[in-house]
């Protein structure tokens, strides 16, 4: 068995238009790996094109609003009908808002919620039943590394990112013996439009700049290796773990 042969799979990517989410695409791509890209963006057929590579596995995108609960299923059927099957799930959607805590409004926590934790479970429903019936399947959650810390301003973001790695561990503990393993990744601070504001703080960069030993910001590339690790045959006996992936910022 070749430990990291991922030749042939079929992954769903949720959230995969994004700045990270295209990064993950392109490394299960360059795996060969066929994706499908469920996400609402208006210009998702131009980046799935552009990822889309001669010689590679192709890469579609499928329209779907994640935060709407009769879209996603509509999205999740689409893809499943394009790729035949589902091997792999990555759920990698995401947004923030940010409020004072005694100010946050219970709409945007609904917001947060729904797109952040709530569709996460519906998509691993979803494609956990296809996994049961083959029994084998991985599936990849994206936390944070605010699944363990409560940050500032962000208390929805914060309990949405603590519930995906409770319902990641929840999900394995149902399904390993099923043949599905179920995993999480929780970025550091990652160099994306979310951050730029943070990251143009005079203030705020310098300090988080010190907290992390390797000493600068992630990017999408730092997460292609911990994706496919967690996706591929050599990560069999690994599930329920949520992996940080922070340059060290948790071992501070």
């Amino acid at each position: 068995m070749r430990l990291f042969d991922l030749n042939g799979n079929k992954a769903i990517v949720a959230g995969g238009a994004g700045d990270l989410g295209k990064v993950v695409v392109s490394g299960l791509r360059d795996a060969g790996v066929e994706v499908a890209i469920l996400d609402k963006a208006e210009d998702l057929a131009e980046i799935a094109q552009a990822l889309s590579l001669p010689g590679q596995p192709p890469v579609t995108g499928v329209h779907a609003d994640l935060a709407d609960r009769s879209d996603l299923p509509r999205g999740f059927a689409t893809a499943l009908q394009t790729l035949g099957t589902v091997d792999i799930l990555i759920n990698i959607q995401g947004i923030q808002r940010r409020f004072p805590a005694e100010d946050f409004p219970l709409d945007a926590w609904d917001e947060v919620i729904e797109l952040n934790l709530t569709s996460v479970f519906e998509l691993c429903q979803l494609a956990g039943k296809v996994m049961l019936s083959k029994g084998h399947g991985k599936i990849v959650n994206f936390a944070s590394l605010n699944s363990f810390t409560g940050g500032i301003t962000i208390p929805a973001y914060s309990a949405s990112k603590a519930g995906v790695a409770l319902l990641t561990k929840a999900l394995s503990n149902d399904w390993a013996a099923r043949g599905i393993t179920v995993n999480g990744i929780a970025p550091g601070y990652m160099d994306t439009k979310m951050t730029a504001a943070i990251k143009a703080d005079p203030a705020r960069n310098p300090q988080i700049l010190w907290r992390i030993p390797i000493g600068r910001w992630g990017t999408g590339a730092d997460l292609i290796g911990p994706v496919l690790f967690l996706s591929s045959p050599a990560s069999d006996y690994v599930t329920g773990v949520v992996l940080p992936v922070d340059g060290g910022w948790m071992g501070r």
